[in-house]
């Protein structure tokens, strides 16, 4: 699958935030979750990290040494142990999510208490622009483009982060306002009574 010139450009700018964080947590285990055909973010990171997982619905299943590819819709229950993960990226995936709240409760489940969830997502701003961009002019995927169910703004995230016991560390608008940058981390889980 060719990809659109301002496609990969978009592509490697989201890329690059993330790998700053994942340079954080050398030799960490990592999940991309819709990691694209060629998983290129983790082939990206592989110098940093001890293990990698991609999740894609589009991808063509792979398994190193290092990096496994597996070929899955995210709306199911994600096929890791709880908190086995260092870092979790899902770049340019959650607004393509139904329920985006299930689908991050379910991140919060596979992550690690100190570990870190990275995403980046189209703002509220984004999408007149990337319509144009997609449906008139052609310089981004109209397919990707129609598959948008949300944008979000700093404030939806913290709200949706909230309901699923995710803390934002970090935000960023970037990309001229259009695009959202965000770190977040586990809210602790709170000891039973009487432990």
């Amino acid at each position: 699958m060719k990809e659109q010139l301002l496609d990969s450009l978009l592509r490697r700018a989201r890329a690059a935030r993330a790998r700053r964080v994942v340079e954080k947590y050398p030799g960490c285990v990592m999940l991309d979750i819709g990691c694209g055909h060629e998983a290129r973010l983790l082939r990206d990171v592989e110098p940093y990290i001890s293990r990698g997982f991609g999740l894609d619905r589009k991808a063509s299943a792979l398994n190193s040494d290092k990096l496994t590819i597996i070929r899955a819709d995210l709306g199911t229950r994600l096929p890791f142990d709880n908190e086995s993960l260092d870092v979790i990226s899902m770049l340019a995936v959650l607004e393509h999510v139904d329920d985006p709240v299930a689908v991050l409760k379910e991140i919060r489940r596979i992550l690690r208490p100190e570990g870190a969830l990275v995403i980046t997502v189209p703002s509220p701003a984004a999408k007149p622009v990337l319509e144009i961009l997609a449906f008139r002019l052609r310089l981004v995927s109209a397919a990707e483009i129609a598959e948008h169910k949300n944008y979000f703004a700093k404030r939806d995230l913290e709200r949706l982060s909230a309901q699923a016991d995710l803390r934002m560390l970090q935000h960023r608008y970037f990309q001229c306002g259009f695009n959202n940058f965000a770190v977040f981390s586990r809210i602790p889980s709170e000891p039973a009574v009487g432990s």
